[in-house]
């Protein structure tokens, strides 16, 4: 259970919303919580949150495809004294 303190400005909207919609007050604020988190939870997804360091530090396009080359270069370079 928890509590919450609204103002009389919430408090009147959410008893227009209970009319409107024949409802109870927790119904109203169980469903806007709801669409809140279901709004809200779009900006949390994994690629959204690191779509800022996507590509930031720079690399060529193709180490993917030749990783295995440039390991065996940066192993060359460590071992080659």
């Amino acid at each position: 259970m928890t509590t919450v303190r609204l103002n009389n400005e919430i408090l009147n909207k959410i008893a227009a919303l209970t009319e409107i919609e024949k409802t109870t007050k927790s119904e109203v604020i169980k469903k806007a919580i709801i669409e809140y988190y279901d709004m809200r939870s779009k900006d949390f997804m994994p690629f959204k949150l690191g779509a800022d360091l996507f590509g930031r530090y720079g690399s060529s396009n193709s180490l993917s495809s030749n990783y295995k080359t440039k390991l065996k270069e940066k192993l060359h370079e460590k071992h080659s004294h």
